[in-house]
């Protein structure tokens, strides 16, 4: 029963701010763990791959651990395991990225005439190695690619794949796979004891002289019968 005497209570204000909360503001909601965002995605991926081709190039392939590769990119072992799956699949994803601007190397044949196709291919492939920014990474894959059996497989693939075979679909001559195989024998196997093994005097030589020695050789097993 209200009480007749008791004051009235005065209206409220509904224009008034409300009265803040006592205690301490709440915390903001802890980060959810687990897959990145979209935005996130794409530099997070690059980041492993950068920290990969370091690590395989500092540790080789045997001695590289996912686990290794996660803590140098600054991300949890699950997201590299997200993202590339198992170290062979790391590994074979960051052999294509390093080998990505050699793959244009097929293209160099339709850019001029026939009889000159052997320096095309040799001046172009020669320039990616001689390129500090394309031969950092080509090194730190070839690196491990000679030392792990998993790893040159990984690297055959990829040479058979996204070189050889699209050399040999542009060439139309009996064993065009053939050729087009010792043509890139040639040329990495040049690659390789001049900007890995660095032997001497191939290391030190001036590049348009190596062009000039092999692009002949890379002609004759191109377009000679």
């Amino acid at each position: 029963m209200t009480d007749p005497t008791a004051s009235p209570e005065p209206p409220s204000d509904p224009t008034a701010s409300p009265e803040p909360p006592s205690g301490p503001p709440p915390e903001p909601p802890a980060r959810r763990r687990g897959r990145p965002s979209r935005a996130e995605s794409a530099g997070t991926r690059d980041r492993i791959l950068t920290a990969a081709r370091e690590e395989f190039s500092a540790h080789g392939y045997d001695k590289t651990s996912v686990r290794q590769i996660a803590k140098a990119a600054g991300v949890d072992s699950a997201l590299v395991h997200h993202y590339f799956g198992t170290k062979e699949q790391v590994f074979a994803a960051a052999v294509e990225v390093a080998f990505a601007p050699a793959l244009a190397a097929p293209d160099t044949l339709a850019e001029g005439p026939a009889d000159a196709v052997g320096e095309r291919l040799a001046r172009f492939v020669f320039g990616v190695w001689e390129n500090p920014a394309t031969r950092a990474p080509l090194l730190a894959i070839l690196r491990s690619a000679v030392t792990n059996e998993t790893a040159a497989a990984v690297f055959r693939r990829l040479v058979a794949a996204q070189l050889v075979r699209r050399v040999a679909a542009r060439l139309d001559l009996p064993d065009a796979e053939l050729r087009a195989e010792l043509a890139a024998a040639q040329l990495v196997g040049t690659a390789l004891m001049r900007y890995v093994l660095k032997l001497e005097p191939l290391a030190s030589a001036d590049v348009e002289e190596i062009i000039a020695r092999v692009s002949p050789v890379v002609q004759k097993h191109l377009t000679q019968p």
